[in-house]
């Protein structure tokens, strides 16, 4: 039996690495997708990069899913694929440890080494990096973000495009009161996170606390 054909949108570090977890995943990435056409008609770890054109011409039938981890610039690259007629593939590690009561919405990314426990959400086009902890109770807005080596305690709510970086530990609120990170909301890498942070805005240092402009 053929293996399902998977077009990754975004030629960077992070997009080879999503390919290393399709093929672990036992899928056949056709090609890259990029529209920097800088890059076309290359080739990243032997496999072809080409336009979004080119893609839907060649590979009408393939999924898509995000091979860049910036939230936005995902997000944005998702409805390009998206008016261009793609379905979206879900990647899961054979290596991410996870309970029955985890769900896990279409184009989502969970890398090598991850545990996910139990009742757990996540939306669409989430990215968790590689070794990852996600607790009880914690909801994953749309395109929300872990970068490695995140650690999300229970009962904390990540909205749509937040971003979490490398090393951040957010620790659990209650059933009664979640720690909230708002829409588009950015933790630094290395922060640990106390309490909720509000949308749009970004907090670093131990404990986390706002940058100031």
């Amino acid at each position: 039996m053929a293996a399902e054909k998977l077009a990754i949108y975004g030629g960077s570090g992070f997009g080879r690495e999503v390919a290393w977890l399709a093929q672990e995943c036992g899928l056949d990435v056709v090609c890259f997708i990029d529209d920097d056409e800088s890059r076309q008609g290359k080739s990243l770890n032997e496999i072809p990069v080409i336009s979004l054109a080119e893609a839907r011409r060649v590979f009408a039938s393939a999924g898509v899913v995000g091979g860049v981890g910036h939230p936005k610039t995902r997000e944005m690259l998702m409805a390009r694929a998206a008016k261009a007629g793609y379905d979206f593939a879900t990647l899961v590690h054979p290596r991410v440890e996870r309970s029955q009561w985890v769900e896990i919405g279409e184009g989502t990314v969970i890398c090598a080494g991850n545990i996910l426990t139990t009742n757990i959400v996540l939306g669409r086009h989430v990215q968790i990096n590689l070794s990852c902890t996600v607790g009880h109770d914690v909801v994953m807005g749309d395109f929300a973000t872990l970068a490695p080596g995140v650690h999300v305690s229970g009962c904390v709510r990540l909205g749509r495009r937040a971003f979490i970086g490398t090393g951040a530990v957010i620790i659990n609120g209650t059933a009664d009161v979640p720690i909230v990170i708002g829409d588009d909301a950015v933790v630094g890498a290395g922060a640990v996170v106390t309490k909720s942070v509000p949308a749009g805005g970004t907090v670093v240092g131990v404990p986390a606390r706002p940058i100031r402009h």
